[in-house]
């Protein structure tokens, strides 16, 4: 799969997103303008076989990670002092 060219503070972030159990695939093509097939191959790419099947276990298993799985609209509750 074709991937573009992308700085590797920007492959860093979408490696960070992709393992937040919250953050859905949509938030990152939304961000970065990769879609989840293509977020999946870079993961493959940049990590080594083991982690990246743990990864995929753990991905699989959350409905957090696509917005039309999941039961509930916001996310955490979030401070007012947090920024």
């Amino acid at each position: 799969m074709k991937l573009p060219n992308l700085e590797l503070q920007t492959i860093d972030r979408i490696i960070e997103m992709a393992w937040e159990d919250r953050t859905p695939f949509e938030a990152i093509e939304a961000q970065f303008g990769l879609e989840e097939k293509q977020v999946i191959a870079l993961m493959r790419q940049q990590m080594k076989p083991s982690s990246f099947r743990m990864w995929r276990e753990r991905v699989t298993q959350r409905k957090t990670k696509h917005l039309n799985k999941r039961e509930f609209v916001a996310g955490r509750f979030k401070s007012q002092n947090q920024k």
